[in-house]
């Protein structure tokens, strides 16, 4: 695989992976917005799954950058 190729294959993933960040982003604030404080005890489950699909997100972030870094110093 090519770096160019595994810039694309990270960035699709980067994108995907956001897009799951926002959806539990969302969850989050529908529970804060709308079903406070009758479902309080829902807090931890989807605190963490945002946490966790942030930290997913932050993963891949970190791997793009080094790998466009590494196409940059490969296209120099």
């Amino acid at each position: 695989m090519s770096t160019e190729e595994r810039v694309r294959g990270l960035e699709k993933e980067l994108q995907k992976r956001k897009r799951i960040a926002a959806e539990w982003a969302g969850r989050m604030h529908d529970l804060a917005e709308e079903r406070l404080p009758e479902h309080f005890a829902e807090i931890a489950e989807i605190a963490e799954g945002t946490r966790n699909a942030c930290m997913a997100w932050k993963e891949i972030a970190d791997e793009l950058k080094a790998a466009q870094a590494a196409a940059e110093v490969t296209a120099s």
